[in-house]
């Protein structure tokens, strides 16, 4: 027989309703553990995406800026090559100033010197010549120098040879970035 407590309930009673708030108590407290694992775990989830996010947004950035420079120092290679090999005798002051405006250091002040001379000799000889940069790719390059070698053809008239004659070049180019602008440093016939 179950033993009458003062209050009206049983001992038994009294311990099953213990039992079961002890258990309520146990079930809440592991409902508030998980809870705060899952929600630790959540934090760091969104922390390593976050991080993974951002560096791959650097990385990505890295190489387009990368790539921009490799098609700007192309690019310029190219256009130094087509002037240097696009020369006509009855415009010779303007060609030739394309030349130095794409033009440098010791490249520069070489072409410049000579200009005067090859003014003359262009004239003399009615030369034209009329580039065209068939490839161009780039040996090396930093963020503030690169070498491109570049094929080119052109067709050159002259006293010499009035129905033109084909001639390929192949040059080498240094190229410095000054101002913000790719510039020609150096030219080299090479092969």
């Amino acid at each position: 027989m179950a033993t009458r407590r003062t209050d009206g309930m049983n001992t038994e009673m009294s311990e099953r309703m213990n039992a079961e708030v002890t258990e309520r108590m146990n079930a809440d407290g592991g409902k508030r553990v998980r809870r705060r694992v899952l929600s630790a775990g959540l934090v760091v989830a969104t922390v390593l995406t976050t991080a993974l996010s951002v560096w791959l947004a650097v990385g990505l950035a890295g190489q387009r800026g990368a790539e921009q420079r490799r098609q700007d120092v192309l690019a310029a290679a190219r256009q130094s090559a087509l002037n240097f090999t696009s020369l006509d005798y009855r415009h010779y002051d303007r060609d030739s100033g394309n030349v130095l405006k794409s033009a440098t250091g010791d490249f520069k002040e070489q072409f410049a010197a000579q200009t005067e001379q090859l003014t003359a000799l262009v004239a003399e000889n009615k030369s034209v010549s009329e580039g065209q940069v068939l490839e161009a790719g780039i040996v090396r390059s930093d963020a503030r120098s690169a070498r491109v070698l570049v094929v080119a053809d052109s067709k050159v008239t002259n006293t010499a040879v009035p129905d033109g004659e084909a001639r390929t070049y192949r040059l080498q180019l240094d190229l410095v970035l000054k101002d913000g602008r790719w510039l020609t440093s150096d030219v080299e016939f090479v092969g």
